[in-house]
């Protein structure tokens, strides 16, 4: 089947307005929509007028088999168009002109609907653009709202934990200090570590005021910390006013008017002195403060508690000596004693030594040590020497003291113990008698420098439940010799048994000198600087030398 042609001339706008009513009439005929047909005849119109222009030109319809109509324009401008009709198109045919118009009106009506319909549909749309707009920006305030509160939770959690971490930190440092503070009973120490604490960190300088100290006068102080120590109450002095909390407010010292100090009492039952801080900054932190005046308190209570322990030491220390004996001045013997307190504790300790001559001309050398510290144990310890005197001067010998003594021990003072070594020396006789109660041997060092530890088994300790009688034994000791007799505070330490410390003391007295020797004191002094070279000893010390003379 072939297509159907028609050529139309256009040479006038009458021949253009015709074949536009025929094209017209032939694309409503094959059904091609209003929209359509008005959008095709508006370009063809267009098209017409510009060919009537140039002079005219010809108009070619063709209708092909498939429903495609073509339609081509000559003239200078030449101009192609195809249309697909929805049924087979008929042929041209004339279409009167007013009829045309009419048709061209429907056209334009049907158009315009298109166009309020369109028109409405892009209103719809715009009003559900602007809802979702509306929607989009209320869902974008709430999430800057939600941002917002999220960056303030976290601006306030990072808040919250440097908090906890500050205070974690000070009170870390409060534990600490405290610590150090509290391990002294020493107010010197104690005095000396405040700064080494709180420099520089919490303070630029720091300057401890003890209200007793008579060095230094309270007009060279700061006002605030006169005030301190008159009322009790922390005082801040500076340039601004501090708002510290329990803190008051003063102006700023003369001493320092640029820069603010913190005047914080010492003690808690009682004002000790006052602690003077010049800030290390441009103020003091209030968290701070709370812990500077924590510390303050603790660090007053630890100089009262070590005047206290200064107090009960220098009174136990003069108990303690006043019990010990001067030693006798007796032909044929030299006597040299020591005794050393405790490094730790209020030093009441138990031992003794004691030397004094009996009816008979002999002399008796004791050395001895109640068990535990404490008044009870000084107080025994004098009980004790007071009964070995009178029983010594009854003419007992030292098995017999030692005897005695753990009798009147064992009855009296039941759960009380104690060690003792007697040692009886008669003039002209080389021969020393003695006897042991639970106490570390003696050591002999003879004329020529031979050393020996007197290490026969000594007797049970005084006090023991037990009913027993001592030994005596008998140790030949020329005119030179030495005996040295002590309590177990020189010769035992922690670190190792008390076989070490005999052995380093045998040694000791092995090498005196001649020049350490002829002054009994003087070896006394030498036999001591080995035994405690480390410094610290966690018991009493006695020691008792005895050397042979020859008259």
């Amino acid at each position: 089947m072939t297509a159907a042609r028609d050529t139309w001339t256009i040479a006038s706008a009458a021949d253009a307005a015709r074949a536009r009513a025929r094209l017209a009439r032939l694309l409503a005929d094959a059904g091609v929509p209003a929209l359509d047909r008005a959008r095709f005849l508006s370009a063809l119109g267009v098209r017409l007028r510009r060919a009537l222009d140039a002079g005219g030109a010809e108009l070619a319809v063709t209708a092909g088999p498939d429903g495609r109509l073509g339609i081509a324009l000559g003239g200078p401008e030449p101009w192609r168009h195809t249309l697909v009709c929805p049924g087979p198109p008929p042929g041209p045919r004339d279409a009167p002109l007013a009829e045309a118009l009419l048709s061209a009106d429907e056209d334009t009506a049907a158009v315009l609907t298109s166009l309020s319909e369109t028109e409405e549909l892009l209103r719809l749309h715009r009003e559900e653009l602007h809802q979702t707009n509306q929607g989009v920006l209320a869902l974008h305030a709430e999430l800057e709202a939600a941002a917002l509160a999220q960056r303030d939770l976290l601006d306030a959690e990072r808040a919250a934990r440097a908090e906890a971490e500050n205070a974690r930190r000070l009170l870390t440092f409060l534990a600490n200090a405290s610590a150090v503070l509290h391990a002294s009973l020493d107010h010197e120490d104690i005095l000396r570590r405040l700064p080494e604490l709180l420099v520089p960190e919490y303070a630029r300088h720091v300057d401890v005021w003890l209200v007793d100290d008579e060095r230094t006068p309270p007009g060279d102080r700061a006002a605030a910390t006169v005030t301190a120590a008159r009322t009790g109450r922390p005082q801040h002095a500076g340039p601004r006013p501090g708002g510290l909390p329990g803190v008051d407010d003063l102006p700023a010292s003369a001493l320092s008017p640029d820069r603010p100090l913190l005047c914080l009492p010492l003690g808690a039952r009682s004002v000790q002195g006052v602690l003077t801080l010049a800030a290390p900054g441009e103020r003091f932190a209030p968290d701070t403060t709370v812990m500077l005046v924590e510390l303050a308190r603790r660090a007053g209570i630890a100089l009262e508690n070590a005047r206290q322990y200064e107090q009960h030491r220098d009174v136990a220390e003069a108990l303690q000596r006043a019990q010990l004996t001067r030693l006798p001045t007796v032909p044929g013997l030299d006597l040299a004693a020591r005794y050393l307190p405790a490094t730790h504790g209020l030093n009441i300790g138990g031992d003794w030594y004691d030397a004094f001559s009996q009816p008979d001309g002999s002399v008796l050398a004791v050395i001895g040590d109640v068990t535990g510290h404490g008044l009870r144990a000084a107080v025994i310890m004098g009980q004790l020497r007071t009964a070995l005197r009178a029983y010594a001067v009854e003419g007992n010998g030292p098995a017999r003291i030692l005897t005695l003594l753990h009798r009147m021990l064992r009855h009296q003072q039941p759960e009380l113990y104690a060690t003792c070594a007697i040692a009886r020396f008669t003039p002209g006789e080389p021969e020393v008698v003695w006897a042991a109660a639970g106490h570390p041997p003696a050591v002999a060092r003879g004329p020529r420098g031979q050393v020996r530890v007197l290490d026969a088994k000594p007797g049970i300790m005084l006090g023991v439940p037990l009913p027993y009688e001592y030994e005596e034994h008998t140790v030949e000791l020329p005119a030179g010799s030495v005996l040295a007799l002590y309590t177990d505070g020189l010769v035992e330490r922690r670190a190792a048994g008390i076989d070490v410390g005999i052995d380093r003391l045998a040694r000791a007295m092995q090498v005196l000198g001649a020049a350490e020797l002829a002054e009994l004191d003087t070896a006394a002094d030498a036999l001591l600087k080995p035994m405690l070279h480390d410094s610290e000893h966690d018991d009493d010390i006695c020691l008792l030398l005895c050397r042979t003379t020859s008259g």
